[in-house]
């Protein structure tokens, strides 16, 4: 079994930044795939970014430039840094491992979540 936990949430103004981590621990896993997804009340979990096994990064379009992905493979840890946070980021942001070691913006591509960590910014 493999556990995922997020952490870094917070309430922070617009304009500031924020990291989140994600820890995986459990089972082994060799050259995972990771993503960071995020869900607003009424909304749809949206894919934020992904990293795969040979650290190649996806983002979604409209947040690349803003927020960062990156993983310590050795301690297994995955990070997402945001920068220039403004209040549509508000949302509960899930970390999600995909054993296959991809990066697909697909939620149901990935077999271990996160209870998440909530990010809330205000104007």
């Amino acid at each position: 079994q493999v556990q995922v936990v997020e952490s870094g949430g917070g309430l922070v103004q617009a304009g500031e930044s924020l990291r989140l981590s994600c820890a995986v621990s459990g089972r082994p896993l060799r050259d995972y795939g990771a993503a960071w997804f995020r869900q607003s009340p009424g909304k749809e979990r949206e894919f934020v970014a992904g990293i795969d096994w040979s650290a190649e990064t996806k983002y979604a379009r409209l947040l690349q430039g803003r927020f960062t992905i990156s993983r310590d493979g050795a301690k297994k840890m995955v990070f997402l840094q945001m920068d220039n946070l403004a209040p549509e980021d508000t949302a509960t942001y899930y970390c999600a491992i995909d054993p296959a070691g991809n990066k697909a913006p697909f939620a149901n591509r990935y077999a271990y979540w996160g209870q998440g960590t909530r990010v809330s910014v205000s104007s």
